[in-house]
């Protein structure tokens, strides 16, 4: 057959949705989805979620595509593409995350700064025994920074790298994390909206060439209660009008070292620690891994060369300079939260928040932050909606639309067992 094309978006719940199109839509071109879409939820409920128009008739949403984002995909015959989300009338959808995005970086632009963003990915590894259940991948060896067969026994880690190669994803690094079957991907810095294009593809590319290997691998923030989570650490600086990083204050880095703008965007971060997280930590199983003592990014702190900080300062100058921030995990969508930390980064520099003083503690058995995360999701939300100013920025529509959809969630989880809770997940994160 000719090159079919999957044109596909990124959800309110990090879900691919799409379609495949015939070769006479590779190019300029547009195809229509139901609206009501943005009120369905993991479970297949559809909900009467704020901007869904469920009520309304549900009605089509417009995904509009330019020839130059079509790119090849992984599956045989096929190329993919990622749209931006437009309502009956022609306008940009609220809830539409990538189209967030966009915003967040225009706010940016507008100062004249470019976000640039690297995105460091970690996901457990699964198969079906026997009996058919689902159980954790056997590594057999697998240790912190382990590679080869003892980590990977099938080496599916190796069937990602080939079809990643292949396609022109800019790869830094494939490993073994702390916890087995645990594993971390990480592509390269690049402008913000290239770099969570290129992540959401390459996360969904990834899970489906490790399912065609037999494995189930799943970026949920904590599937395994014995194990470690997993995060989507989101590191970003910014170049300035003649190319420079402008978050560097020349060849040191570190927190001695900090100029206005990287102290401003930590200001921001940290006012709206709480609020943040409703966005970026969007599940029940993200309150399995959003712990104090966890390396998580719990706690209201920032600190330089620290994994147990919230917000750490690379100790990199020049060009490499960089703030991580490691709250968000992957079942939030990538666009979203991208923005949502972009935005309050931008925040700390509109609105001259002051910085509190930099993380002493080990962050195990003694910190100085006495604000954190909330402990559950029920509490996030309701930090997100009191947190005015941060919805304002990310967009109105998309938080009003996220979280009626994660109350609901609350109620759907709340009497789940730890491994009923992993399967209304794991298929779809």
């Amino acid at each position: 057959m000719k090159d079919r094309l999957r044109a596909v978006f990124c959800d309110h719940l990090s879900i691919m949705r799409g379609k495949y199109l015939p070769n006479s839509k590779i190019g300029d071109h547009d195809t229509r989805f139901c609206q009501s879409t943005f009120g369905v939820h993991y479970d297949k409920d559809l909900l009467p979620s704020p901007g869904s128009m469920m009520m309304e008739g549900l009605p089509d949403m417009e995904l509009r595509w330019s020839a130059d984002d079509i790119r090849p995909c992984w599956e045989n015959g096929t190329q993919i593409v990622l749209g931006d989300l437009y309502d009956a009338a022609g306008t940009p959808l609220a809830m539409c995350p990538r189209g967030a995005l966009k915003r967040a970086v225009a706010a940016w632009e507008a100062k004249g700064l470019t976000p640039k963003v690297g995105i460091e990915l970690e996901a457990f590894a699964f198969i079906h025994n026997d009996e058919g259940k689902l159980v954790p991948y056997d590594s057999l060896g697998g240790v912190v920074y382990g590679t080869g067969p003892f980590t990977d026994p099938r080496g599916f880690n190796d069937a990602i790298w080939d079809v990643a190669e292949e396609l022109g994803f800019k790869l830094d690094m494939i490993t073994a994390e702390y916890d087995s079957p645990q594993f971390e991907y990480t592509l390269t810095f690049d402008d913000a909206l290239s770099a969570v294009d290129d992540i959401i593809l390459f996360r969904q590319m990834a899970r489906e060439v490790a399912l065609s290997e037999g494995v189930i691998l799943s970026f949920m923030p904590k599937p395994i209660v014995e194990a470690g989570g997993c995060g989507m650490h989101i590191n970003f600086s910014f170049t300035d009008k003649d190319g420079n990083n402008a978050v560097a204050s020349g060849d040191k880095g570190g927190p001695d070292h900090l100029n206005d703008l990287a102290r401003g965007c930590l200001a921001g971060l940290l006012h709206h620690h709480k609020g943040l997280a409703g966005l970026i930590a969007p599940t029940a199983n993200s309150y399995d891994r959003l712990q104090p003592a966890s390396l998580s990014g719990h706690w209201q702190n920032w600190g330089g060369d620290h994994r147990n900080v919230t917000t750490r300062v690379s100790t990199e100058g020049g060009a490499k300079a960089r703030l991580e921030h490691r709250m968000a995990d992957a079942s939030s969508n990538p666009y979203t939260a991208v923005a949502a930390v972009l935005q309050a980064a931008l925040l700390g520099i509109e609105n001259g928040y002051d910085l509190q003083a930099m993380e002493t503690g080990d962050g195990f058995e003694q910190t100085d932050a006495t604000v954190g995360a909330a402990s559950d999701l029920a509490g996030a939300i309701a930090d997100l909606s009191s947190d005015t100013v941060l919805s304002a920025a990310v967009g109105q529509g998309l938080v009003d639309n996220h979280v009626f959809m994660k109350e609901a969630e609350v109620e759907k989880t709340k009497d789940l067992t730890p491994e009923q809770l992993r399967d209304f997940y794991i298929f779809y994160i």
